[in-house]
């Protein structure tokens, strides 16, 4: 056996734009072929990507000043996964489902510039021990620090707290 690795950063990240729905690792053994289940899965635990790690590779391919952000959550349904066996996996609502299902919670913030560009620019895996909202005021203040100066902000009616409007009129 080789000392590659058969899963990179590369290969997974084209995959993910490929096919962003059906994005498991599964998925990608099949479309590969010759790359395991396993070998998807040893990648995933190997690498730890943050939200600077997807700014980093978007950066260059936006316009930076006067964009616009908007931040939504999803929740990736796991329903056959049990929480004890997975640290991200968790009950959460469903908006798709419009009930509590066991799955995994991601918060992106999305950036849109004038020119149509539309790209993820911070995301984070949402694990309960923060708010969504106090989730989304860090990864606002983190983009802001990066460098976008974004003209407007929107999100979901969930996203309109007090405290959120106080921290994007400062």
């Amino acid at each position: 056996m080789s000392g590659r690795a058969k899963c990179d950063k590369e290969k997974y990240t084209l995959f993910l734009l490929a096919d962003p729905r059906d994005a498991h690792c599964t998925s990608l053994s099949e479309v590969m072929g010759d790359m395991s289940h396993d070998a998807v899965n040893r990648f995933l635990k190997r690498e730890e990507f943050t939200g600077k790690d997807l700014f980093e590779e978007n950066k260059d391919h936006i316009e930076s000043i006067g964009c616009h952000i908007s931040v939504d959550d999803t929740v990736i349904d796991k329903t056959f996964s049990e929480e004890r066996y997975n640290d991200l996996v968790r009950q959460q609502y469903s908006g798709r489902k419009h009930k509590t299902i066991n799955g995994i919670g991601i918060i992106t913030l999305f950036c849109c510039d004038n020119g149509g560009k539309r790209l993820p620019v911070n995301f984070r895996v949402y694990e309960g021990e923060k708010s969504k909202n106090e989730l989304f005021r860090e990864m606002m203040a983190e983009v802001l620090l990066w460098g976008l100066r974004p003209c407007i902000v929107t999100g979901d009616a969930w996203y309109g707290s007090i405290e959120n409007l106080k921290f994007l009129r400062e």
